[in-house]
């Protein structure tokens, strides 16, 4: 792999984008290494959560212009979409440790996460608009579902930048850290998800992430789709001995 960097420890995946000369921006090329990345990380049974994040003190600038220009190949891959992720983010969860600038489609990937952890000196927006054009890579889309629509629309609206302090009170980052440390804050929290009992894990995100799109009468209904598996699985029982027996669960995916 040229454009990222995959590392695995314990239950963790990492994804790093290391591009650091075009500061992390996405090509074709990366954005499909980004999309095999996941597959794999997903395939993997002891992995059980993922981190996204970037080399040199970015996150990342969203598209490659320099290398769409001279090879006329925008970043969206068959399998996951722009940038590899924004359209079929990984089930497993994922959290962006954001340095630096995370704007355009370097949002709309930390977008794609579940959490985002952001060191307390990074940007975060949607500059779109004051280039001509709309941010189509999951910024319109998922930015008003994550914060108040009045704020969202501002954001996308104006094209200004937000800091992480004030990413935060509006609840776009989940966490802020000093510069440096996103990686390593993004880590302990991974850990912490990690050690839930995984198959709960991914039907909790699943039915959270879905039931946006359900009405109230049928959301019940639906979810059952997602936690009846769970409920009857051997890790449901592990959880309740564990918990009567005082120790900690042996967690076996099934």
């Amino acid at each position: 792999m040229t454009g990222i960097e995959v590392e695995v420890d314990g239950n963790v995946g990492l994804i790093a984008i290391s591009r650091p000369a075009v500061r992390n921006a996405i090509d074709f090329d990366t954005a499909n290494e980004i999309a095999e990345a996941l597959d794999d990380l997903e395939s993997r049974t002891a992995v059980r959560t993922i981190i996204i994040t970037g080399r040199g003190g970015f996150f990342s600038a969203g598209m490659d212009l320099k290398a769409l220009t001279a090879t006329g190949q925008r970043p969206i891959t068959a399998t996951r979409g722009a940038f590899g992720i924004v359209e079929r983010p990984p089930a497993k969860p994922l959290i962006a440790a954001v340095e630096g600038a995370a704007l355009g489609g370097g949002l709309e990937i930390a977008l794609a996460a579940d959490v985002i952890v952001a060191a307390n000196n990074a940007k975060l927006g949607l500059p779109e608009v004051a280039r001509g054009l709309v941010a189509t890579a999951g910024g319109v889309i998922r930015l008003p579902n994550r914060i108040p629509r009045a704020l969202a629309l501002e954001m996308i609206m104006t094209g200004a930048p937000i800091a992480a302090e004030r990413a935060a009170e509006i609840g776009l980052v989940n966490r802020v850290v000093a510069p440096g440390e996103a990686l390593a804050e993004a880590r302990k929290l991974a850990e912490v998800i990690a050690g839930n009992a995984p198959m709960a894990v991914r039907a909790a995100k699943a039915v959270a992430t879905q039931s946006a799109q359900w009405r109230d009468g049928e959301a019940f209904a639906l979810q059952r789709k997602y936690t009846d598996a769970v409920r009857d699985s051997a890790d449901a029982k592990e959880g309740a001995a564990a918990f009567v027996e005082k120790r900690t669960p042996v967690w076996r995916d099934m």
